[in-house]
């Protein structure tokens, strides 16, 4: 993927999405899935993961990705108020439903995936263990367990709390009893499984080419961990990358 700077960036008009470059981050990687799904054109602008990003500080007011600009609103950080945004954007194929049980239950399903305790939050912190037990402590490591909340207790809970999570969303997806989590057509939530279920079990090379050092961080040989991603979960993963989002992954 071609990216344009954040200083570039600030002069440009239309829709403009902060991305971690040359990774495929779940977070982001949903945004564009998304995206696509909507048909909603943007420019990709670079963020250097757990990087200090002064740029995208000043632009922003933080430092993470991904962050989506639109013209005359202030910058979407939050993956709800990103996720409204796109709704806002472009209101049809909607990811969220229009009644109010089925759209509350359709944003508590994406908070417990993407929102801070869910899956993706404490995968990382399960992720950022080996390098904070390391005699000297990377800075980008520092900046990452400070924003996660990194701290033995934390993640001796990430484990058990990541199964409970992946079991109640596997009693979700049997229970609705077709090809998504509601409904018959995909939403937010099925694009955000689709993509955070790779923070235990990548896609193979040739859909996700991610570099080596990446894959082995996001791959997990651990049962417990490997039990999150039982046969339904994962064969809807793969379902969403057949039919709707694109591989293989440019990121």
């Amino acid at each position: 993927m071609e990216y344009m700077s954040v200083t570039e960036a600030r002069e440009c008009p239309g829709l403009r999405v902060v991305l971690s470059t040359g990774v495929p981050g779940p977070w982001g990687e949903s945004i564009k899935a998304m995206l696509a799904f909507k048909g909603l054109d943007y420019l990709p602008v670079a963020q250097e993961g757990g990087g200090e990003n002064p740029e995208l500080m000043a632009w922003t007011g933080q430092t993470a990705a991904p962050v989506l600009v639109s013209e005359e609103l202030p910058p979407s950080c939050h993956w709800l108020d990103q996720l409204m945004l796109l709704e806002r954007l472009q209101a049809e194929p909607a990811l969220l439903p229009v009644a109010c049980e089925a759209r509350a239950r359709a944003i508590g399903l994406c908070a417990l995936i993407a929102g801070a305790d869910g899956f993706g939050w404490l995968r990382r912190l399960l992720m950022l263990q080996p390098m904070m037990e390391r005699d000297k402590v990377p800075a980008a490591g520092r900046r990452l367990a400070a924003k996660y909340g990194y701290s033995p207790a934390a993640v001796r809970q990430a484990a058990p709390r990541l199964r409970q999570i992946s079991q109640y969303l596997e009693q979700c997806l049997v229970s609705a009893g077709g090809d998504y989590f509601l409904g018959s057509a995909p939403g937010a939530v099925d694009f955000y499984w689709a993509n955070f279920a790779g923070m235990i079990k990548p896609l193979p090379p040739e859909l996700s080419p991610m570099p080596d050092w990446f894959r082995a961080i996001y791959t997990s040989a651990d049962p417990q961990l490997l039990a999150c991603l039982g046969a339904p979960l994962e064969a809807h993963r793969d379902r969403m990358h057949e039919r709707h989002i694109a591989t293989p992954l440019d990121f």
